[in-house]
């Protein structure tokens, strides 16, 4: 064969290979999906799965199956997306933790090169407890008094850069306090330290403080979101108490690799948007602490940059080593 009839053939082969794919784009999907998680069943991530992946196999006509595959805080599952078909026939649902790369001595992935954000689902605010024998009742006393002692108090988060510790992070470097950093091995067990005193302050998830919050045994300073809980509607955020512009929650989002078609990522980002908008979807995510935010693909890249450049800062200035 000639070298032209190569060329030709080539042309030929690639060009079809185009149309096939676009093909399988319009007629998208044909089988199954998974949703990969990087977290054990029965957290809030899994959770957040779960009521999409029930949803979305409703509107799209193929079953969606939720696929846990625990490890390295979420990125197991992140690699194993990452380096899947690029087809959309395999999805991650991710934390905030997948905007803070540089808390990872090594990834195996990057994650604006390796990844196509496709809807952000929703996001789940911590509140500012303290134990109720801190003389504070507010942000600004909180401010106030940490200012008149430097380096006295001492705050519980659920290990270091974790987002309770990068809330507090962030806190900090916005009013220029000096606190004690105290890492526990998870959520509860800070949680614990507050209710006992062991800790005078921290961030923690609403869900699993509010019990604590209504008997008195925690007092809720201010909750960590852009707006009001629907759990704590009496709590003020942290930017409205004196702190304009803070905001720190643990969002949750779906991301395709990187290649995937866009026609893929389109249909599967207003599908997922739709399915958020569900009532049932939302009670269940309500339930478990997670208030909707359904956004677009776009919407949901320019978040995702905002997020690591916001958290790239605040993890340098409080000089948090790479785990």
């Amino acid at each position: 064969m000639s070298r032209t009839r190569k060329a030709a053939a080539g042309v030929i082969l690639a060009a079809a290979s185009t149309f096939a794919v676009v093909g399988e784009a319009q007629q998208y999907p044909v089988r199954p999906l998974r949703l990969v998680v990087g977290f054990a069943p029965g957290g809030a991530t899994d959770v957040a799965a779960r009521a999409v992946a029930q949803k979305l196999s409703e509107t799209i006509g193929q079953t969606v199956i939720v696929d846990n595959k625990p490890g390295a805080a979420g990125n197991i599952a992140a690699d194993a997306v990452a380096k899947s078909p690029p087809d959309g026939y395999a999805m991650f649902l991710a934390n905030a933790t997948i905007a803070t790369p540089s808390l990872f001595a090594k990834l195996p992935f990057d994650v604006t090169r390796d990844f196509a954000p496709v809807a952000l689902v929703g996001a789940g605010p911590s509140a500012l407890i303290a134990h109720p024998s801190l003389p504070v009742k507010s942000v600004t006393e909180l401010i106030a008094l940490a200012k008149r002692h430097p380096g006295k108090l001492n705050y519980a988060s659920g290990g270091t850069g974790n987002i309770t510790h990068l809330a507090m992070a962030l806190f900090i470097s916005m009013t220029g306090i000096d606190m004690t950093h105290i890492p526990y091995k998870g959520g509860a067990p800070s949680t614990i330290a507050v209710v006992s005193g062991e800790a005078d302050l921290g961030f923690s998830a609403i869900t699993s403080t509010l019990t604590q919050i209504q008997a008195g045994r925690l007092r809720a300073v201010a909750v960590s979101s852009a707006r009001r809980s629907a759990a704590l509607p009496n709590v003020p955020t942290v930017s409205e108490a004196g702190l304009p512009g803070y905001e720190a929650s643990s969002w949750y989002g779906i991301f395709l690799p990187a290649a995937a078609p866009k026609a893929v990522v389109s249909k599967l980002s207003s599908e997922i948007v739709k399915a958020l908008e569900a009532p049932d979807v939302k009670e269940r995510l309500l339930n478990q602490g997670i208030e909707p935010t359904p956004a677009n693909a776009d919407d949901f890249a320019k978040y995702l940059n905002a997020e690591m450049t916001k958290w790239a800062k605040v993890i340098k200035d409080a000089r948090i080593p790479p785990q």
